[in-house]
């Protein structure tokens, strides 16, 4: 059984946020990222989740929000790194191309563009 601390988890992710390039992070705006064990029961496979306005629906009303929050969910990412015979440098991999989806969904673009990039 794949096993990991939460912390070490969310080390992975916090290793994933500053693998994004400078360029990209500087355009995030009201934003908060964080690690929960298990997504809502409804959608127990889900690896994340972004929950927000994405930067290209914001318009002179976006002023005054709660950020929008970006959730990487520790217990779906292990067990779908199991089932694939994984190891910790699969979780790692998995961790990024999370972090990235949920960024990217941030920033407005749609699952089909993510899935055609390799992000799905």
């Amino acid at each position: 059984m794949l096993e990991m601390t939460r912390e070490d988890f969310e080390e992975l992710v916090a290793q994933a946020l500053d693998r994004i390039p400078p360029e990209l992070t500087r355009l995030m705006d009201n934003v908060a990222v964080f690690v929960e064990d298990e997504p809502p029961a409804h959608d127990p496979d889900l690896l994340g989740l972004y929950e927000g306005t994405p930067l290209t629906e914001r318009g002179e009303w976006y002023a005054g929000v709660l950020p929008d929050r970006i959730t990487v969910y520790l217990g779906p990412t292990l067990r779908l790194v199991e089932s694939e015979g994984g190891d910790r440098d699969l979780v790692v991999e998995e961790v990024e191309i999370t972090v990235v989806h949920e960024i990217a969904h941030h920033f407005g673009i749609d699952d089909e563009r993510l899935h055609a990039l390799g992000y799905g």
